[in-house]
């Protein structure tokens, strides 16, 4: 199949996944789109047994795209570079302490705790995961998703207090667990874990990527600042999304953390100096359709992951196990530290709870485990991973309206 054909269908679902949602569901919309997803992909994956689809040749037709590739090296760029503009940074900054904690030391703090209750886990289940696997798995894991958690508190009628550190939160952690995902891959790459080698590659992602994307931020401003012609202007945006992302990658710079900083610079660095009304309209809007758009292509695409899954009981039970471990780890960093140090992060208890429950997951931690080398482990950490995300966006997203409302 070629990008054009697949792109065509992947349009074609994602419109009329839309209209079921809004004329009928009217769920928020990325929840809507994943839930038809994978009640489509269920479907497919049943029809073995009551009707006779090629579903070996739809399997390999979804294993040859590459999904991992589509979401890290094409969308990611995009959405959080989207999320990022439409983020007001004046309210970022009053909440940065605890968004620092959250995103830095809180996925670190994460990714151990996962690794060593899954790999508990896994060997009472007498299944054999070597650490650095679990590792891996706590990493991609961890980081909440900027893009399931924007489409959805936006629509949740969460407190604008509690949204502002959530998605400053996962505007930044992603990058961190990209970083940390990166280094514990390319241990075991080399087969041996090397502390200093480990913190050189992450200052080299991280802080790389958030001064890129100061320089590339400030230069756009300039360039924009320069002109007056709003169809140039987007055309400048689009070309830096598009081109930062990409060099930021290619030089081994988080490209995520790159984008996260340029998008706030865009959408907050003398942005009125930079263009005019007409322009700020027309590029906001512009970015708000790519969003909305790249959402419905990526949430269709991590529903479709169903269909690559080979299933064993064993793994399936590692799968259920592996929601509750990520909700435990969560309310390690966010609800103990709230009762025993109340000072350290300065959260009322109810929005404590909010934070806790709406750390969503979404394609990022697809992509990541996707990404891993071929192996059986590989597959058991796809089924954990799957069951999180299906956990997350569809109970989590759907019930976390409800929690916010209770008093």
């Amino acid at each position: 199949m070629n990008i054009y054909l697949a792109l065509i269908i992947l349009i074609c679902l994602s419109a009329s996944f839309a209209f079921i949602n809004q004329k009928y569901l009217k769920l928020p919309f990325v929840i809507g789109l994943f839930l038809i997803s994978t009640i489509l992909s269920i479907l497919v994956l049943s029809s073995k047994i009551w009707l006779k689809l090629p579903f070996t040749e739809i399997k390999l037709l979804i294993q040859n795209a590459h999904i991992d590739k589509i979401i890290l090296d094409i969308l990611l760029g995009f959405l959080l570079f989207a999320g990022a503009m439409h983020t007001d940074w004046n309210k970022i900054k009053t909440h940065i302490k605890s968004i620092a904690i959250f995103a830095f030391f809180g996925v670190l703090l994460s990714t151990i705790i996962i690794a060593g209750l899954f790999l508990v886990l896994s060997q009472m289940l007498n299944l054999q995961i070597d650490f650095i696997y679990c590792l891996l798995f706590g990493a991609l894991i961890s980081p909440t998703d900027p893009i399931a958690v924007i489409g959805i508190l936006t629509k949740a009628n969460v407190p604008k207090k509690t949204e502002i550190k959530i998605v400053g939160e996962s505007l930044f952690n992603d990058g961190v667990g990209v970083v940390v995902f990166v280094a514990l891959l390319d241990t075991l790459h080399t087969g041996s874990f090397s502390l200093s080698h480990f913190g050189i590659l992450f200052l080299q992602e991280a802080i790389g990527g958030v001064i890129i994307g100061l320089i590339l931020g400030y230069f756009l401003h300039l360039l924009l600042k320069s002109i007056d012609h709003y169809e140039t202007e987007v055309l400048l945006t689009l070309a830096f999304v598009m081109g930062g992302y990409s060099m930021s990658n290619y030089i081994h710079i988080s490209g995520a953390l790159a984008m996260v900083v340029m998008g706030l610079m865009v959408g907050n660095f003398r942005q009125e100096i930079a263009m005019s009304d007409i322009t700020q309209e027309y590029v906001h809007k512009f970015w708000e359709l790519i969003d909305v758009i790249l959402n419905a292509i990526l949430f269709i695409l991590i529903a479709f992951v169903l269909l690559v899954i080979d299933f064993k009981t064993s793994y399936i039970i590692l799968g259920l196990f592996s929601v509750f471990i990520v909700l435990l780890s969560r309310v390690f960093i966010v609800y103990f530290p709230h009762l025993f140090f109340p000072k350290l992060l300065n959260l009322e208890s109810k929005e404590a709870k909010i934070i806790t429950w709406g750390g969503l997951r979404g394609g990022l931690s697809l992509a990541l485990v996707l990404s891993l080398p071929e192996s059986e482990t590989k597959n058991i950490l796809l089924i954990a991973t799957y069951f999180c995300v299906l956990f997350s966006i569809l109970v989590q997203g759907l019930t976390i309206e409800k929690l916010a409302k209770t008093k």
